[in-house]
Parts: structure tokens; sequence; C-alpha cells
């Protein structure tokens, strides 16, 4: 009798496993429609979608349907029709686990718009040219480093790591500044690394897993920050001068605040302490990984093309000296032209996130004779954006955003997607600019304080996805000291 049963379970779950398994393909034909894409598909793992000359195409992953998009237009459709009846930011495939409760990824309407008002003030040039003072300083010393470590001038440095760490000092001294003791500094490294391992793994949300660790790690990091902004509110209140971003933020908060405190009202919308960290928080993850990115590919393209690191260097030396003292001012950054354009054809030519995933809140027309279904999640392509329209877009040259003649940048706008588009692209230019500047703070300096040989491998700059794009071998050069002496500002 009980092998009868035994035999009968046996047989029901293999009858519910088969009906689920049909389900799932049937579902997924559905969803596909005309799309290009394989006929069917590996039960839930799916697969990874193949280029489409449409543009488009269509694949099964860990259990969702799928859309990527190549072509820009489509991709520009996407980003501007981010509402709920549309689609949804996500960041991430499983980022609302991941990113918590509060934060810009899933705002929408007013709200949205009424917190990026908010921060505004953070992006003043009056603000970054304190940003600028903060970042050269940590660059700086972070190359002082780079040159002990690699003293060997023959022995292979991978710069990947390092950019990363000097990436993660950047952002804790420019976001929250005073307001993280070097204890803080370690746990905060700690916790980063935890959510950055947790975003390349498969997310199973229970004890012992890397997307458990990464969800503890980021509601440890949000509170942390949320301590800082509640300390900002403090000093701003007291009178002191704004010295990172947090301070900027907070100077004009805490006034709102006391005016609505006064009124008899409650506190404005975006100004509790734990919640101004889960926005800071975005603002880390926005510029972290996709800088390191971004200054790998840089001395990347610097070492592979002389004629390009000549200019940069040449172009800097007119304009700023080691032996000054003094940091590059934000008037002496303005001048640097070329290194401008360089910094920008790094990001088209290897924009840092290739793709910004979205889900379609409701079925959502697309293209002509498709439409996206409900809870499907859309891959915009920046990536492929970038490689579209531009003249030669898959070479490197930092021209066609210098040369008057040219204007690449202007006859191709809608392909230089690299900061996104739409209701969510990067804060605005006044962020955008934040991020170029430090690039091109970093290629200032780097060029200046630094002989370096990339060291060239078969494969070397083949793209490798650790969340963003990085070079394969990890961008490892030959570093030797160029000035005579380090600068200390």
């Amino acid at each position: 009798m009980a092998a009868s049963w035994w035999w009968f379970l046996v047989a029901a779950v293999a009858v519910a496993l088969f009906y689920y398994l049909v389900m799932e393909q049937l579902s997924y034909r559905r969803k596909k429609g005309p799309l290009p894409g394989p006929p069917l598909v590996v039960p839930f793992f799916g697969g990874i979608a193949q280029a489409s000359p449409l543009g488009l195409s269509a694949d099964y992953f860990l259990g969702r349907f799928v859309v990527f998009i190549r072509d820009t237009e489509l991709t520009h459709r996407v980003l501007a029709n981010v509402r709920p009846d549309a689609s949804h930011f996500i960041g991430h495939p499983f980022g609302k686990k991941l990113f918590g409760d509060h934060n810009l990824i899933y705002m929408f309407g007013d709200d949205h718009r009424e917190l990026r008002r908010r921060i505004g003030p953070n992006f003043t040039p009056r603000a970054l040219s304190t940003y600028a003072a903060i970042q050269q300083r940590v660059i700086v010393a972070h190359i002082r480093r780079w040159l002990d470590d690699g003293s060997d001038a023959n022995k292979p440095f991978p710069l990947r790591v390092p950019c990363r760490d000097m990436n993660l000092e950047t952002s804790q001294t420019v976001f929250v500044g005073p307001y993280l003791a070097a204890e803080a500094r370690e746990e905060f490294a700690r916790d980063y690394n935890l959510f950055n391992v947790g975003l390349m793994t498969m997310p199973v949300d229970l004890p012992g897993f890397a997307f458990r660790r990464a969800k503890q790690g980021v509601a440890r990091l949000v509170r942390t920050l949320g301590e800082c902004a509640r300390e900002s509110k403090a000093r701003m209140r007291a009178g002191g001068e704004p010295e990172c971003l947090m301070d900027y933020w907070m100077q004009d908060t805490v006034l709102e605040m006391d005016e609505a405190a006064a009124a008899g009202g409650p506190p404005p919308a975006h100004t509790g302490g734990e919640e101004i960290g889960g926005y800071v928080f975005d603002f880390l993850f926005a510029a972290q990984d996709a800088s390191t990115s971004s200054l790998c590919w840089a001395v990347s393209a610097l070492g592979s093309h002389p004629d390009v690191l000549a200019r940069v260097r040449a172009e800097v030396a007119s304009l700023w000296s080691p032996g000054s003292g003094e940091p590059i001012t934000t008037a002496q950054m303005a001048e640097m032209r070329y290194t401008q354009a360089v910094a920008r054809e790094v990001v088209r030519h290897r924009p840092p996130a290739t793709m910004v995933p979205h889900i379609a809140g409701e079925a959502f027309r697309l293209a002509e004779g498709y439409t996206v279904a409900r809870g499907a999640t859309v891959f915009p392509s920046l990536y492929e954006s970038s490689l579209q329209g531009f003249r030669n877009p898959a070479a490197f040259d930092p021209g066609r955003f210098f040369s008057e003649e040219r204007r690449e940048d202007v006859a191709f706008r809608r392909n230089f997607l690299a900061f996104g588009a739409g209701a969510h692209q990067c804060v605005g230019a006044v962020g955008q600019r934040y991020a170029l500047n430090h690039l091109v703070l970093f290629m200032a300096l780097f060029v200046s304080l630094v002989d370096f040989r990339r060291h060239a491998t078969e494969g070397c700059d083949d793209l490798v996805y650790i969340p963003t794009i990085a070079p394969r071998d990890g961008c490892a050069v030959c570093l030797q000291q160029r000035c005579a002496k380090l600068p200390s500002f």
C-alpha cells in the first residue's frame, strides 16, 4: 500500500512538472510573438538572446521573459516612458529586493521630480569645486600608493581593484566627508564589497547565500549613511561650512524642516535620515563601479593611442604643473577641452553600464507590430547605441567631441546614452559633469605624475562584466614615477 502511494506521488509530481514545462514554453512563445529568438528555451534558466538586425530579440532568463533592445530609437522609447503604465527602471533584475525601500530608482512623477529638485544644490559650481579638491587629494594619495606597490617598472600592475578602492574612498569623502571615521570606512568598504558580490550572483534570498549577505550589507550601509545625514543636519544648523555632498544637501533641507516645524506642519518629504541614506547609497552605486570602469578604459585607451596621450599631457602641462603645490582648479579644468573630449569618448566607446533593465508595468507598445507583455524584463543596450550613428563608431577617436567641423556630439546626440535619458538620466547635466570631472582630473594627474606602459597581451581588452565592463586583464600596466616629486595638497 505504501509503495502504491509512493508511485502515485512520483507520478503526480512528474505530471505537474511536465505541465509547468509545457506552460512555460507556451508562455514564452506567446510573449515572444514575431521577435527573433530561440523557438524553445532551457527551462527556468533560459539563455542570452542573440543579436538581431531588427534591433529587438527575445529570450528567457531565470524564470523571466526578456526583451533585448539594440536599436537607439527603441531604447529612447523605453527610457522616455518610465511611468507606472509603461516601463519601470529597476537598475538590476532583482533590484527591489537588493536596494531596499528608499531609492531614486523606483520613483515616478511629481515625487521623483521633487526629490531631484532637492538634489540640485549638490552639484552647483561651488559644490563641484569643493568635490574637485577632495577628488585630487584622494587620487594623488592612491597614485603614490600604486607607485610604491608597483615599484618594479617592468612588472605588470593590474589597476582595476586599486581604482575601485580609490573610487570608494573618493565617494566616501566626497559624499559624507567628515562623518565617517576610519573604522566606519573599513566596515563600509566590507559591506559595499558584499553588495558588489551579491549583484553578480543568483538571487537566492536565504541565509548563507551571497544575495542575502548583500541585502544585509546594503541595510547596514543605508543606516550608516542615515546617521551621517543626521550629523550633517546638526552641523549645518550650527552654521558650519559645507565640506561634502551631504552638507550641501542638508544646508537647504534643514531650513525647510525648521520652517515647517515653526508653522506647525509635518517635515517636508524626503528629509528623514535613513531615507536620505538610501538616496545617497544610490549615488554611491551610480558613481562607484561606473567610474572604476571608465578610469580603467581611459588608461587602456591612452596606453594604446600614444598620439592622444601626448596631446593630453601637453594640454595639462600648459595649464598646471605638479610642482605648483596647488590642485587643478575648476577654471583650469574648463580649459582642458581636449582632455574633456577624451573623457567623453571614453564613456562613449566603453559605456560602463552596457544595459539598463526595465520592467513593463503594463503591456507596452514598443514597435510596430510588437507589444511588450506586462511583467517582461526589457534590456535597452546603451553600449549598442554608442556603436551606432557615429562615424567609424568602433574606433577610439576623441576628435569627434573636439573638432568644431565634425561636431559629432551634436549630430549624434541621441546615440550618446552613456548617462541614460529621460526622467532617470544621471542627475541631469550637473551630475554628469561630476562624473566627467572625476575622469578628467584622474587623467590629468595620472599622465602628469606617472609614466606607464600597457602590458598588452592577447585579449587583454576583451570585455568582462563585474558588474560594469572592464578590461579582461584588470588593466595591467607597468608604472614609473614621471615627475621629480609627487604633489601634496
